[in-house]
């Protein structure tokens, strides 16, 4: 195409549209060098205002002018013979629809011929709904039968690299991270993919491997096809693989670098594959494995072993620089929900450990409590429980819940939980309790704040006090009566804010009377008023002998289902039985 009148490239169709000057973060330098420097095909890369950001070694040899002459330059003044082109661009950034183009013209660099003639396509380039530039494609007519194949190949590196970006790390989840990359590279890149991942740190123990034997957990495993139940039997998802020192998956973690393994090397015994996985492989027709380490922040998590049978072509060394780039992305991502499972696994062992089943303060007492997690997606909050034995036959409930989620709720419920023991044994009332336990916190520095609702109940005086900082109110449900009390307190602040101000109210609590304390996480509803969803704790009922833990299940059954936050609940009553009479000086 010969060249017209000059257009002015530098005016932007898309204006504040695009991503900005530069390249998108997901078409960076160093990515787009490895990809596209040993191209045979000339490969340039322009920003939204068609200024050059990357041109590859075969343009610089088109073009005739090093890199350097082109970086930060239109296309126009950089080619002016071919200016007309800049019409053509504008149009693939305003609609998005590659064009392919046969250009006619001359360049800086000398011809045997003149005018030369190129074949060149246009592609936008988008990053997260957003458009960055354009990837230019140029080679000579009558290299262009030989190089078709080539051409494609990158553009679709390129675009396997753009898509992983969406597909791959769309929640805190390891395994969903792994199974997402297992299913990104199968059928694109690979038959067979396998994503092997260290161990956790946190949790039950694995048991120990043989000497010199490496063990991974097998996080993903996915087959194109009918290949996909055939090679679970080399270990499906959750199980636990082993792998020989001079094995590929080994090599890889131990030097850092992709590990090209011929199949055959299992067959003869490299990777501590049994007899009946080799077997297995040879009549799948599993050929060539591409190994790559997952790697992040200098940390080996893992690998991402590739695998192409019989009739696929052989990896390449532009697929071997493409895998450990897409490698790389989803091993920071993978970085990112191992953090994340780490700090979730300690608050969850912290929470578990301190949400022991509390002792019964008297065999008089029954006490019963559950503690509900939302679910895996949300961190372990603050809520907690705790039971502690008074003198003269007396009790004290608590249940709290700190504000946050996470290892810092977690320290700091235990925290709240000790101060809480500390001056149970003071025999004050509860407000005065809270009052103290305010004073403490303020003073300790400890930035996170609580509700706690506490209940003395006294088995022979027949009444419960009660005081609330911030705290939902409790509920008394009395043996043969229709529905339940739910008692308002008066409500202080919540702990932690150092203003005070608590109140102890005395509620009667004869035997057989149940009380019900909960956290937020049981009633609180997105759109719905707190007194509302308070208001149906009263409709619950208990039979004169029925079991607490029926009330409980009751209680989660009915309120539990839709919690959008953790939910504790306890359930205490005193036994009805014979009237016991309180010795002089206290005890029984």
């Amino acid at each position: 195409m010969e060249s017209g009148d000059r257009s002015t490239a530098e005016e932007n169709p898309l204006q504040a549209e695009a991503c900005g000057d530069g390249m998108p973060s997901s078409f960076d330098p160093p990515t787009v060098a490895a990809l596209l420097d040993g191209n045979p095909a000339g490969v340039a890369v322009l920003d939204a205002h068609l200024r050059y950001t990357y041109v590859n070694p075969a343009l610089e040899r088109l073009n005739g002018l090093p890199a350097g002459s082109h970086l930060g330059r239109t296309f126009s003044e950089v080619l002016p013979e071919l200016r007309g082109q800049a019409a053509v661009l504008r149009g693939v950034l305003r609609d998005g629809e590659p064009r392919e183009q046969t250009i006619s013209g001359r360049t800086w660099a000398a011809a045997s011929v003149d005018p030369r003639f190129w074949r060149a396509t246009y592609h936008r380039l988008d990053t997260g709904g957003d458009v960055c530039g354009l990837m230019v494609i140029v080679v000579e007519i009558s290299d262009i039968t030989r190089q078709r194949a080539e051409l494609e190949e990158a553009r679709g590196h390129v675009a396997l690299l753009s898509t992983a970006a969406v597909r791959i790390g769309t929640t805190l989840d390891m395994d969903t991270t792994c199974r997402e990359l297992a299913d990104f590279v199968v059928p694109a890149f690979a038959d067979v993919a396998a994503v092997d991942v260290f161990p956790p740190q946190v949790g039950h123990p694995v048991r120990r491997a043989d000497p010199g034997v490496l063990r991974l957990r097998r996080a993903a495993l996915r087959g194109e096809g009918p290949l996909d139940e055939q090679v679970q039997r080399f270990g499906h998802p959750g199980e636990y693989v082993d792998f020989a020192a001079d094995s590929a998956v080994t090599r890889c973690l131990t030097e850092n670098e992709p590990v090209l393994d011929d199949w055959a090397d299992h067959r003869r015994g490299r990777s501590a594959f049994t007899s009946d996985r080799i077997t297995a492989s040879q009549a799948l027709g599993l050929r060539e494995a591409l190994v790559v380490p997952l790697t992040a922040r200098g940390r080996p998590l893992g690998t991402l072993s590739l695998v192409r049978a019989d009739g696929s072509p052989a990896f390449t060394d532009q697929d071997v620089v493409v895998a450990r780039e897409l490698a790389g992305r989803a091993a920071v991502d993978l970085d990112h929900a191992r953090r994340y499972d780490h700090e979730h696994s300690i608050a969850r062992e912290l929470q578990a450990s301190l949400l022991s089943e509390p002792r019964g303060p008297h065999p008089h007492v029954e006490i019963a409590t559950r503690y509900l997690p939302a679910d895996r997606g949300v961190l372990v909050g603050g809520d907690w429980f705790d039971v502690v034995p008074l003198r003269d036959g007396r009790h004290l409930k608590a249940m709290g819940d700190v504000m946050g989620h996470g290892v810092e709720a977690a320290v700091a419920m235990s925290h709240y939980r000790s101060l809480l023991r500390l001056l149970a044994g003071d025999d004050l009332p509860p407000h005065r309790i809270l009052e103290q336990l305010d004073e403490m916190v303020e003073r300790s520095g400890l930035d996170r704040a609580a509700t706690c609702l506490l209940a003395v109940v006294d088995r022979f005086g027949g009444v419960c006090e009660v005081a609330s900082a911030g705290h939902l109110p409790p509920v008394f449900i009395d043996p043969g009566e229709a529905g339940a009390r739910i008692v308002p307190v008066e409500t202080g602040p919540p702990l932690g804010t150092g203003f005070g101000g608590y109140r102890t109210t005395s509620v009667p609590c004869g035997p057989g009377t149940v009380l019900f304390m909960y956290t937020d996480g049981l009633v609180e509803r997105r759109g719905e008023d707190i007194d509302v969803s308070v208001g149906r704790l009263a409709s619950l009922t208990l039979p004169r002998t029925g079991a607490l833990e029926d009330l409980l299940d009751q209680v989660l059954d009915r309120f539990g289902g839709d919690a959008e936050d953790d939910i504790a609940v306890l359930a205490s009553r005193i036994k009805e039985g014979p009237p016991v009479l309180r010795r002089p000086g206290g005890g029984t």
